[in-house]
């Protein structure tokens, strides 16, 4: 008896072949290596503490109800807005940056090596923060600029890379699933930290040592997961090599004929334009959260690590949930929804009772319902819009507006608190990213930018 010749893989029935799977589970980890230096530093300790030490440094130790300002270069700062305008300095030099990593990263014929480069740097940072005591400001400062630069700098060579492990069709899924991942880890890890805070005695720690040991314990986990992609994608194949990729200015060169060939992708360069104001409010939002959250509604840094393990929790299944909304309803369609459903955050916060922590946690599940569903439906429309093989140069420039670097938003927040003197109003003024951001959104073509881009 003859036996059957094997049948041929089919794609659309069998799915990606086994070695494509495990390269795509070792990408997922980088969302849940860097995630939890996002939710455990960026978006809860890190600005509380570097308020307490801002204001240590102008007030001098107890100095209950002082309204001193810091003097920073010459210039008048409160206390209060130093994360924030840290946050906006951060933001000023990736803009500067990114760009540049995204042009390195398209001549680079292993990409997850360049991952790791990029990573490290910012992983050991963050882990260097356990030295933040006393009234030592211009370390956070520094440590947090730096972190920020490795961060998004390595997540533009993962967001590129996702053209790597994803066809077309799989991209909005692929891309939720990462950010999924993402906010379990963020959970699993703020989990840990929130016993930790709540009672640092039980370690022989008080408060303060509590907060450090908890932004080093994100450091060391954003630095050793980053091996998982590093090792676990050395088996893609190697990018083409490109000619005079060795020469110093030849990312300068490239970086600036993409900027040229902009206008010749102009789906994308609306794209661009829409997601930098919508996810300068985003950002915004989560970046001023835990500040907002201490100094106007008197929250303790208990029940702000409280609060965002819930939107942790709740993000994990709203990304899933938008990939899947994604899938019927388009991804345009989806993400402009997830922007409605950010006004009415927005609105919602504004009107929280001070000490209201039961409202407060209502709406922290509305946050982690859209969080995570509208940047990870953003990465991938927006993969669909970048021209093949210079896909790292481009999302050099989305970066640009991405997690961590908002710029414009953390500048009008805290100019506008520091001039009103309350956060409520600042809250407000966030509302005109949400409505300009999904009205440049719904003018993106995004069929007619996929064949433009070569992508479809």
């Amino acid at each position: 008896m003859t036996a059957s010749p094997a049948r041929p893989l089919d794609p659309a029935r069998d799915g990606p072949p086994p070695s494509l799977r495990r390269a795509r589970r070792s990408w997922y980890v980088y969302d849940w290596a860097n995630s939890a230096y996002v939710t455990t530093t960026a978006t809860v300790l890190f600005a509380p503490y570097l308020t307490v030490l801002a204001r240590r440094a102008a007030c001098g130790e107890g100095a209950q109800g002082c309204t001193r300002d810091l003097t920073v270069l010459g210039l008048q700062v409160a206390p209060g807005s130093l994360a924030l305008y840290t946050t906006t300095l951060a933001t000023l030099l990736s803009a500067l940056l990114l760009p540049f990593a995204g042009a390195v990263a398209d001549r680079v014929r292993r990409r997850n090596l360049l991952l790791g480069a990029f990573a490290w740097p910012g992983a050991a940072a963050a882990t260097a923060m356990v030295a933040l005591s006393g009234d030592r400001w211009e370390l956070g400062v520094l440590l947090a600029v730096v972190a920020t630069l490795s961060l998004t700098a390595s997540s533009v060579v993962n967001d590129a890379l996702l053209c790597d492990v994803a066809a077309l069709a799989e991209r909005d899924a692929v891309s939720s699933r990462g950010w999924a991942a993402g906010y379990l880890a963020g959970f699993l890890l703020l989990a840990v930290n929130l016993v930790l805070v709540s009672s640092p005695g039980l370690v022989g720690l008080d408060e303060e040592g509590a907060v450090r040991v908890s932004l080093a314990s994100a450091g060391l986990w954003w630095g050793v997961f980053t091996l998982v992609p590093v090792l676990g994608l050395r088996h893609l194949p190697p990018r083409p090599a490109v000619p005079g990729a060795g020469g110093v200015l030849a990312p300068v060169r490239q970086l600036v004929r993409t900027l040229r060939g902009l206008r010749s992708h102009p789906q994308a360069l609306r794209f661009l334009l829409a997601y930098l104001v919508f996810n300068d409010g985003i950002q915004t939002v989560v970046a001023a959260a835990s500040v907002y959250g201490q100094e106007e509604l008197g929250f303790g840094s208990s029940q702000l690590i409280t609060t965002v393990l819930l939107v942790q929790a709740v993000a994990f299944g709203g990304a899933l949930l938008f990939g899947r909304a994604a899938a019927r309803f388009g991804a345009q369609r989806t993400v402009l929804a997830g922007l409605g459903l950010w006004i009415v955050v927005v609105l919602a916060a504004f009107a929280v009772p001070r000490g209201a922590f039961g409202t407060w946690l209502a709406l922290a599940v509305l946050i982690g319902l859209v969080l995570g569903g509208t940047q990870a439906l953003a990465r991938s429309m927006f993969s669909r819009l970048v021209p093949v093989g210079a896909e790292a140069e481009y999302f050099g420039l989305y970066q640009a507006g991405e997690r961590g670097t908002s710029w414009l938003g953390t500048l009008v927040f805290g100019l506008v608190a520091q001039l009103s003197g309350s956060y409520r109003p600042a809250l407000v003024a966030l509302l005109a990213f949400f409505v300009v951001g999904a009205w440049l959104l719904s003018r993106v073509d995004v069929a007619a930018g996929a064949r433009d881009a070569g992508q479809g």
